[in-house]
């Protein structure tokens, strides 16, 4: 009747949220799997044209709904959101399935797993936020996590630095830039049907990479083994992963559902080894410590707003 779980309920309750998150960290990290697991073999631009033309479809009614309710809610607002497809559904899009080429599943997670900290840097860099000691010293620690994990622990950069790599850190620039906006543009309509907005954008800009591969390669792109790649890349990664995101920020509040954040390394690691054989190594082991360390302190400080 309204009242506050207790005892037994409450225990269930955070064990069913605990594997909820668990849940949607495996759902988000299975594309960095998936990434490392057909490395190259499927042409990676047409991998992100199919999965973001899938989640773009399966919330088409969402979309359709909230622009009948309200005709007017996106009036102004479609060039950013455009540029918000752009960061998180194109940057993060086919430059990962590249990445997967030449870089680890587990250096792919722990760098994106670094976006947080870029958003609390830009948030402070322009005044919208100030940084505490506390804060400071988390971005210290989680950016010597990453260049560690970089360069492999390596004391020249150059020698372990990947293409990959790079463009893994390409990939969580421009999440970090996606994070900063998907609340500020499209305001006007509910956060799935923003995602389908932002998936069909994604999927407009990566449409000319895929034609050109589809062109150049149409035996790699039309095989039973690529259309089972774009199916679960549009349907686990995207649709189930952003709809189940969804369902546990309404239900947890948005600052529990970012656990996923912390579990996605670990759960990253963990399919590594089960289905690539790719065992972590200390250089992970201790990198992804430092980073995922220095974020917690950085995300457990309380922000303070700016003047």
């Amino acid at each position: 009747m309204g009242e506050p779980q207790t005892g037994a309920g409450a225990r269930t309750h955070e064990v069913l949220g605990l594997l909820g998150f668990l849940l949607v960290a495996t759902a988000q990290v299975s594309n960095m799997i998936l990434a490392r697991g057909v490395a190259g073999s499927v042409p990676p631009f047409s991998i992100a044209f199919f999965r973001w033309s899938i989640v773009a479809l399966g919330l088409l009614p969402v979309v359709v709904m909230a622009l009948r309710e309200k005709p007017a809610a996106l009036r102004g607002q479609w060039p950013g959101i455009a540029l918000a497809g752009f960061l998180g559904m194109f940057i993060c899009g086919g430059p990962v399935y590249v990445a997967g080429i030449t870089t680890s599943a587990i250096n792919l997670a722990l760098i994106m797993a670094l976006s947080p900290i870029v958003v609390l840097l830009f948030s402070f860099a322009t005044g919208r936020e100030s940084i505490a000691r506390r804060q400071i010293i988390g971005m210290a620690v989680a950016l010597a996590g990453a260049l560690l994990i970089i360069t492999k622990g390596q004391a020249s950069v150059g020698p372990g630095l990947s293409t990959g790599d790079l463009l893994a850190l390409l990939a969580m620039l421009g999440w970090a830039g996606y994070t900063l906006m998907q609340n500020r543009v499209g305001q006007g309509v509910s956060f799935l049907a923003r995602i389908g907005l932002f998936a069909a954008a994604g999927a407009l800009f990566s449409l000319p990479f895929a034609v050109h591969e589809i062109w150049q390669t149409p035996s790699a792109a039309f095989t039973g083994r690529a259309a089972l790649v774009y199916l679960f890349a549009g349907l686990v990664p995207g649709l189930f992963a952003y709809a189940a995101y969804a369902f546990l920020g309404a239900r947890f509040g948005a600052v529990s559902t970012s656990l996923s954040l912390y579990l996605g390394p670990v759960v990253s690691a963990a399919l590594s080894i089960l289905f690539l054989g790719e065992a972590p190594t200390i250089v992970h082991l201790i990198g992804g410590a430092l980073s995922l360390g220095g974020m917690y302190l950085c995300l457990q400080a309380k922000p303070r707003e700016a003047r």
